[in-house]
């Protein structure tokens, strides 16, 4: 039985690939340290949390923490403008990445290529608050965009009075920082494909666009559905570094740019309590796992390889 057992344990998928698992060890410890182990402080969610008393030793308050969001008149407002704002997000970042790439795949010319795919990627290195300072520039009643459309007779825009117009605005400059840089994985997708698929279909008589079309959008099909499932893992959480530099405490612009993160950063702001910011943060991340158990659910069934799990 011994020498059974050792028989079966060399031809183990472990042992015939221990080199690629010591590879994998480094992350798995990351993982373990910095993701898994801190899941440990969902518990403040639940507590009327003091640092010096600690996990066990601080006062258990239920569900009380929970209410202080609940029980607040604009938690459906800012929970459904977190969700349309990152539907829109992924929507239009994955449809701006996507076309990106199929340029980029299509430009022969190597130095035009690489200057391109540079200058695409630095907008993802600016932060939020530097965008927003020079953006001032852009909306304010006499900047750049206003003087354009003055110059064609139209009517100059309230950016900073007219909160119809942020959502266009956000899915623009998220689009302008993003896309570039997530056009990256898309563009590896497309280098993926066999050639001889296209030079089939050139001696067949299919065009540029046909091939585009019939060849390589359905090919990395598996590659969008499995990065929007991803995506969908994040859609509760409000992304706070780019709101709040534009908009910053603008009441008239919170009936469609306040979401669920800038709401909690006004109401904490006065004071201090760890119990209610785990707490919308257990929000967020239940509801988002929630999403993303359905949206694989929905992938397994309609594309099988794009599923997660």
């Amino acid at each position: 039985m011994e020498r059974a057992f050792i028989q079966k344990l060399k031809k183990s998928d472990f042992v015939k690939n221990r080199s690629r698992y010591l590879l994998l060890l480094p992350s798995l410890a990351f993982m373990i340290v910095f993701a898994y182990i801190p899941m440990i402080g969902i518990v403040i969610a639940f507590q009327n949390y003091d640092p010096v008393a600690g996990f066990f030793g601080s006062p258990w308050l239920g569900v009380e923490n929970f209410k202080f969001f609940f029980e607040g008149g604009e938690w459906l407002q800012v929970t459904l403008n977190t969700l349309y704002l990152n539907a829109l997000f992924i929507v239009t970042g994955t449809a701006a990445s996507i076309a990106i790439a199929v340029v980029m795949s299509e430009i022969r010319g190597k130095y035009f290529k690489k200057t391109a795919q540079t200058l695409m990627t630095l907008p993802n290195f600016v932060s939020w608050a530097t965008i927003a300072l020079f953006s001032v520039a852009f909306l304010e009643s006499d900047g750049i965009i206003n003087a354009a459309v003055k110059l064609f007779g139209g009517s100059p825009v309230a950016f900073y009075s007219d909160p119809g117009v942020w959502v266009g605005v956000f899915v623009v400059i998220r689009a302008w920082k993003s896309a570039g840089w997530g056009a990256i994985i898309y563009m590896a997708a497309i280098l993926s494909i066999d050639k001889e698929i296209h030079e089939a279909a050139v001696i067949d008589g299919a065009g540029r666009l046909r091939r585009i079309f019939a060849i390589t959008l359905p090919l990395i099909k598996n590659t969008v559905v499995l990065m929007a499932i991803m995506s969908i893992g994040g859609i509760f959480k409000g992304d706070f570094g780019m709101i709040y530099p534009f908009i910053g405490d603008n009441a008239m612009l919170y009936p469609t740019t306040d979401v669920i993160d800038t709401y909690v950063f006004r109401a904490l702001r006065s004071f201090t309590n760890y119990g209610r910011a785990a707490a919308v943060g257990l929000y967020q991340s239940a509801m988002g796992f929630l999403l993303v158990i359905v949206a694989n659910r929905l992938a397994k069934r309609y594309a099988p390889e794009s599923a997660i799990f």
